[in-house]
């Protein structure tokens, strides 16, 4: 650590965006100073993809989502992890 970062107390947010946005903290920390941390309970990102399934198979999807009450692309997204991780 370079030096201690002293945080003024702040009267209104503006005051204190204006503080963050102008401080250098490379003047302040060093990288050996910052530690690797996880944050294992965040939801990881998704992105919508288009598939083509029979109808069929989508209508009983459906039907078994409807038996246990939750959404049916819910339910595909299980089976899939299902799938894919044992």
């Amino acid at each position: 650590m370079k030096k201690p970062l002293k945080i003024p107390k702040f009267k209104n947010e503006d005051e204190e965006r204006e503080f963050w946005w102008n401080l250098d903290l490379s003047e302040y920390f060093e990288s050996s100073d910052f530690e690797r941390i996880s944050f294992p309970n965040l939801k990881p990102t998704s992105r919508s993809i288009s598939i083509r399934i029979p109808e069929y198979l989508i209508n009983r999807v459906k039907e078994k989502a409807n038996e246990i009450n939750v959404p049916y692309q819910s339910l595909i997204k299980i089976y899939i992890k299902k799938g894919v991780f044992s």
